[in-house]
């Protein structure tokens, strides 16, 4: 072990916080159980503190541009596993929009709006401010 003192800088996370994610991933596992169980009452009513939750854990780590970027694509990616959860429970999932597209491949706009924020990040941000104090 060395005795020089670590001079890497720190991010901490407040304990209510940390138990805020620790409980949204409860609820992010309880809705896709639901989904793989076909508990619809369940799996739907699961989406709302799930998606909120991610929203608030996305506001709350707003400072750091990282932090921010993959947790408004978390809740991207809720939204659109919920939205493809509910068109199999409701049993539309395989009915056509236009051509060959059905209507759970529009998921697809909300998982692709969270890849773009992530290839922002990391494509644009990371090497513009690197000065900047980030998480990842």
């Amino acid at each position: 072990m060395s005795n020089t003192p670590n001079t890497e800088a720190t991010y901490s996370i407040p304990v209510s916080y940390r138990k805020m994610e620790n409980l949204h991933i409860v609820f992010w596992l309880i809705k896709d159980i639901s989904w793989c169980m076909v508990w619809r009452p369940l799996g739907i009513a699961m989406i709302f503190p799930t998606l909120i939750v991610s929203i608030i854990i996305a506001w709350r780590t707003r400072q750091f541009v990282s932090e921010l970027c993959h947790n408004v694509a978390i809740s991207f990616w809720i939204s659109a596993n919920a939205y493809w959860m509910i068109s199999e429970f409701l049993k539309f999932d395989e009915d056509i929009v236009i051509g060959n597209i059905h209507y759970k491949q529009l998921a697809m706009i909300p998982f692709l709006i969270g890849i773009i924020i992530l290839a922002f990040y990391y494509l644009y941000w990371k090497h513009t401010h690197k000065d900047e104090l980030e998480t990842m």
